[in-house]
């Protein structure tokens, strides 16, 4: 770095502190903050105590009174309804090979769900949420106008057909009840639950068409990496005959929707709870909130209106997956479904918008699929995974690297000419020279830039896979115990101010191996592509400074992503070595020499880029002109003054 660039950076460093020096709020501005910040607290507290009185058991407020007193309470509050808000809770268990489902008879809800061919990163069963952590509500109006939350109501538990289809009844009498039938389906992630009255016309208000949900989850942390796992965990929903969005994975986000909602997902970096509702949630409204610490990562809420016949004659179709976020398993879930009925789940796997998604979706996955049907050890088969993607990437990497080599051989004659016009003033003419020898010989700036731009939809994509691939969870190669986080050989516990916070408190070795290659190879590269122009002052620093801010970047990523950069990288030195030793730069030399002797064919763009070269360079030139003519009359200003006071 010159002394000129040293100075422009002290310089702007006294301009920001300066800057921030005169913004400073005052001490009254200061109080203002602080007053407005306590008011925005009380206002949450507020709203939380409301929360909390909504969600409080009303039998509480009961507690202590007469058992007379009590119940004319409830009948004048819940009318036919106030039977069923005692009794006593009770558990039942719906489980198959994959999930275990947990209901209650205290609000005929799922309390549990959890997936038995996983763990979370300590080792212990991976439950997506038990007791507390999820709430699922309905409301019902009734004739008198009292509204009734299934929350706080005892159902009766009716075993189905099977082992694994349960009925949660509501049975308000022996003719008029409400009726949650769940059935578990062998072998699967999904359970069909469905909503049906009998006899309700009379005891629910006429008016009622739809039943008003109320579900909120809190989102535990599974991963090792919390701050990693947190980017990943998002509300996501389908809009009825339309796409798959999600809200914001950072901060407090929040949506009212205006169109019918075919489904609603809680997900997790890898699991999701999904409720469908087959003839739509209307009405619907989405919160997302953060929790800074703790072991939850969020709160997710959703409440939206779901059709319900009053008649009985139709029940209400919803249903659940507690899933793994595997693409394969979330897109059969499409089979025998068409048009708008497709749930389309796999949009729950992060794999990048537009063509990033299609090179994922299409070719990424299918060859790690196919490749994980005779590879066990997934160390190896990303291994195998990037030697496949550089050799699929070869024709442009050596097209990108013949055109580095022309520009090197070249070098020589390009430096006489920087010799030949080393003035500022000449930079012009200098380059017109230079780009005049490019265009004669053959070589083009632009024909190494296009390879490489023509790389990167495959670079991101696998940028946004390894991350996503479920596949690598828990998955151990060399000293890496799980590929799907990082893979730390120092950790530390002390809070280092900055470091912690955009660093982390480790060292993660793949991504150390990955930075080091990569200086290595920025090194190299930049000694391979020196053309003997001209260059930004302070642009070879930054060259290496971009593995630096790499190594930030990715310590926390998972190291099934480093490991697969730091081999790549590898191969990509070990390929420049081999095309460094195996052309011969003479030939090629005498090869460019020979182009420059045949008539030059001029492209309709470099005829173009040619003529605005020289409308530049004439502008130029006339700029010049003009400032020596009012140099000249300046000066003979200055003459003619001096001689009439002389005079």
């Amino acid at each position: 770095m010159d002394k000129n660039t040293i100075i422009g950076f002290v310089l702007i460093g006294l301009v920001l502190f300066g800057f921030s020096w005169l913004n400073r709020p005052t001490p009254e501005q200061i109080e203002a903050q602080r007053r407005y910040q306590d008011s925005i607290a009380r206002i949450e507290q507020i709203k939380q105590n409301e929360l909390a009185q909504q969600n409080a058991d009303p039998m509480e407020a009961l507690a202590g009174l007469p058992d007379s007193v009590r119940m004319a309470r409830l009948q004048t509050n819940f009318g036919s309804f106030a039977s069923k808000m005692s009794g006593t809770e009770e558990f039942v268990t719906l489980e198959n090979e994959k999930v275990s489902v947990v209901l209650s008879t205290k609000g005929g809800r799922v309390v549990s769900a959890t997936l038995k061919e996983y763990d979370n990163y300590e080792g212990k069963p991976l439950v997506l949420f038990e007791d507390k952590e999820s709430v699922f509500d309905l409301t019902f109006v009734t004739a008198a106008n009292q509204v009734v939350n299934t929350r706080d109501l005892y159902f009766t538990p009716i075993q189905g057909s099977d082992a694994n289809a349960l009925v949660m009844r509501l049975a308000l009498n022996e003719n008029s009840y409400i009726d949650f039938s769940y059935t578990l389906a062998p072998d699967d992630y999904k359970m069909d639950f469905k909503i049906q009255g009998t006899g309700m016309n009379g005891l629910l208000s006429p008016n009622t068409q739809a039943l008003h949900l109320n579900w909120t989850q809190d989102i535990r942390q599974q991963e090792k990496g919390r701050s990693f796992e947190d980017r990943y965990v998002e509300l996501h929903y389908k809009v009825m005959g339309d796409d798959v969005d999600y809200l914001s994975a950072s901060g407090h986000a929040n949506k009212t929707m205006k169109e019918d909602l075919h489904w609603i997902g809680f997900k997790d970096m890898y699991f999701s709870t999904v409720l469908v509702a087959k003839n739509g949630f209307q009405n619907a409204k989405l919160d997302s909130r953060p929790h800074a610490n703790g072991q939850y990562l969020k709160t997710f809420n959703a409440t939206a209106d779901v059709p319900f016949d009053l008649l009985g004659t139709q029940p209400t179709d919803l249903q659940f997956y507690f899933i793994p976020n595997k693409f394969a398993l979330l897109s059969d879930y499409n089979d025998n479904l068409s048009g708008d009925d497709k749930l389309h789940l796999e949009k729950l796997v992060p794999l990048g918008w537009g063509i990033f998604r299609w090179v994922n979706q299409f070719f990424v996955i299918p060859l790690f699929d196919f490749l994980g049907k005779y590879i066990n050890n997934y160390g190896w088969l990303i291994f195998l995974l990037t030697v496949i993607v550089k050799l699929i990437l070869y024709p442009l990497t050596y097209k990108s690297y013949m055109s580095s080599a022309k520009m090197r051989v070249l070098r020589p004659q390009v430096e006489e000419i920087n010799a030949k016009y080393p003035e500022q003033e000449q930079a012009m003419e200098r380059q017109r020279q230079i780009m005049e020898l490019y265009s004669r010989a053959g070589a083009s700036p632009m024909s190494g830039c296009i390879p490489l731009l023509l790389q990167m939809p495959i670079l991101i994509a696998l940028f946004m896979f390894f991350p996503s691939a479920i596949e690598l969870r828990h998955e151990s190669f060399l000293w890496a115990q799980d590929l799907s986080t990082y893979d730390a050989i120092i950790s530390w516990d002390v809070h280092i101010p900055l470091i912690s916070t955009y660093f982390g408190n480790h060292i993660s070795l793949f991504c150390l191996l990955m930075t080091i290659t990569n200086i290595v190879y920025t090194k190299y590269n930049m000694e391979m592509t020196n053309t003997g122009q001209q260059q930004m002052p302070g642009m070879k620093l930054m060259m290496y400074l971009m593995p630096l801010m790499f190594l930030f970047i990715f310590n926390s990523y998972a190291s099934g992503l480093t490991y697969y950069y730091f081999i790549s990288t590898l191969i990509t030195i070990a390929q420049t070595l081999v095309f460094r030793f195996t052309i011969n730069e003479e030939k090629l030399l005498a090869k460019l020499e020979a182009n420059k002797r045949k008539p030059l064919k001029k492209s309709g763009f470099m005829k173009r880029l040619e003529e605005a070269q020289r409308m530049q360079e004439e502008q130029l030139k006339r700029q010049q002109e003009q400032r020596r003519a009012q140099q000249m009359q300046q000066l003979a200003k200055r003459e003619q003054r001096k001689k009439q006071q002389q005079s």
